[in-house]
C-alpha cells in the first residue's frame, strides 16, 4: 500500500461525496522520486499550474506539495508520488458546491524500474480520442479512454499502445507522450483538442533542440507519416524514454535523438 496524505492528514480513504469519486472533478500528476526529491519538477509545476486553471481548481502551495512528498519518502531511494487534486466534497448534482472545499491527495510507493535499453514493442489502438479543446492537455481524472485502449491487448510482449483522434492523427500513447524523428526534424502531436501534455514532455520541448543541434516542432503528425519516420519514441516522467523498435509490423532503429532525450531526462 502507498502511504498517502489526504489534507495533510495520513489516511487510506476519502468521502464518498468527493467529486473527484463522483464526476472526476479533477486533476492528478506522477511524480518519479530519487532520494525524496522530485525530479522535473520545474515542468510539473507548470503543468498543475495549468490543469488547475484550465478545471478553475485552487492551486496548493509549492510548499505544501514538496514537504508532503518529501515527507512520504523520506525512506525511499527510488519512489513513485502521486498528486491528486479534486474540487472536494458536495451536494448531489453538477453544480459546484459553494464554497469549494478542495481535496488534496498525495500519495508514495517504491519503485523498481524496467530499463527497456533495446527499445519496445508498441501497436496501434482502435480506440478514437474525442475532441474536446477545453480540456486539451489536462491530466484530469477521466481517464477512461486511456483505461479501454490499454484494455485492447494483453500481450506483455507489448509494452505500449498508440492513439489517433478521431481525425486520425496521432496523439499519445497510453501512459506516455510521443516524439517521432523524421530525420530533419524532431516532432512530437500538437495537443489542442485532446490529450495529456506530460512534464517529460515539457522538459524535452525546453531542452532537446538544443542538445540534439536539429529542430524539435509541435506539429500535427498523421498516422501515415509514421511509417517513413526515422524512429520514435514515448516518453513519461517515471519511466523516463522509451525507443520503439516495433510498430505492429515496422521496424526501427534507435535514434539519436531517444539517447540525447534519456540523458536529458535522467539530469533533471
Amino acid at each position: 500500500m502507498p502511504a498517502c496524505l489526504f489534507n495533510g492528514e495520513a489516511a487510506d480513504r476519502i468521502p464518498v461525496t468527493d467529486r473527484g469519486l463522483g464526476y472526476g472533478d479533477g486533476l492528478f500528476r506522477t511524480v518519479l522520486l530519487k532520494q525524496g526529491r522530485p525530479t522535473l519538477w520545474h515542468w510539473h509545476w507548470q503543468c498543475l499550474q495549468h490543469d488547475c486553471a484550465a478545471l478553475g481548481l485552487p492551486l496548493p502551495a509549492e510548499a505544501v506539495l514538496l514537504a508532503e512528498l518529501a515527507q512520504l519518502a523520506a525512506t525511499l531511494p527510488l519512489a513513485v508520488g502521486k498528486i491528486v487534486l479534486t474540487r472536494g466534497s458536495g451536494a448531489r448534482g453538477y453544480a459546484l458546491p459553494q464554497p469549494v472545499v478542495p481535496t488534496r491527495l498525495v500519495s508514495v510507493a517504491g519503485f523498481a524500474p524496467q530499463p527497456c535499453p533495446d527499445g519496445v514493442t508498441v501497436r496501434w489502438c482502435r480506440l478514437e480520442l474525442a475532441s474536446q479543446p477545453r480540456l486539451a492537455g489536462v491530466k484530469h481524472l477521466n481517464r477512461l479512454e486511456n483505461v479501454l485502449a490499454r484494455a485492447e491487448w494483453d500481450d506483455p510482449a507489448i509494452r505500449e499502445g498508440l492513439l489517433c483522434d478521431a481525425e486520425g492523427w496521432l496523439t499519445e500513447a497510453c501512459a506516455c507522450n510521443v516524439f517521432v524523428d523524421f530525420g530533419s526534424h524532431v516532432a512530437t502531436p500538437l495537443l489542442d483538442r485532446c490529450g495529456v501534455a506530460g512534464a517529460a514532455r515539457a522538459c524535452l520541448l525546453d531542452c532537446l533542440a538544443d542538445r540534439l543541434g536539429r529542430p524539435v516542432r509541435v506539429e500535427r503528425i498523421a498516422r501515415a507519416a509514421v511509417q517513413g519516420a526515422q524512429g520514435l519514441w514515448l516518453c513519461n516522467s517515471v519511466v523516463g524514454v522509451l525507443p520503439v523498435r516495433r510498430l505492429d509490423a515496422l521496424a526501427f532503429g534507435l535514434p539519436d535523438s531517444a539517447r540525447v532525450a534519456a540523458d536529458i531526462l535522467a539530469a533533471a
